[in-house]
């Protein structure tokens, strides 16, 4: 006996058309357009997942850099400060202090400065 499967042919398509809502042209209309381009926007956003880390690391780098470079340092010989002192504090709090409450980032650079004379 021949098995056709209607039903659950039809509940995957409309999955895939309810999913490639917004797409261009035919995209979003026909089956066969629409499953390729959302295998492809899936892949995408999966990519994107992983490079947005690296996009907001690059970011923290950046923000730090400028605050620092207003205090007449450098990024990589504060950062060498820190890992001389073992002195754990992750590059988004740095970069959040930096660009809300520079007056306590300054503070805290000179702690670190001082430590650092010292020793």
């Amino acid at each position: 006996m021949r098995v056709k499967g209607g039903p659950h042919t039809r509940r995957r398509h409309k999955k895939v058309l309810k999913m490639t809502k917004g797409h261009h042209g035919v995209r979003h209309s026909r089956f066969r357009a629409a499953n390729e381009s959302l295998m492809h926007a899936l892949k995408h956003a999966y990519v994107g997942r992983k490079l947005k880390k690296r996009d907001f690391r690059k970011l923290w780098i950046v923000r730090i850099n400028a605050a620092l470079r207003k205090l007449g340092l450098t990024y990589s010989v504060f950062m060498g400060w820190l890992k001389k002192q073992n002195i754990q504090v992750n590059r988004k709090v740095l970069a959040d202090m930096a660009f809300s409450d520079f007056e306590a980032f300054k503070n805290f650079v000179e702690q670190v400065k001082g430590k650092a004379a010292q020793s």
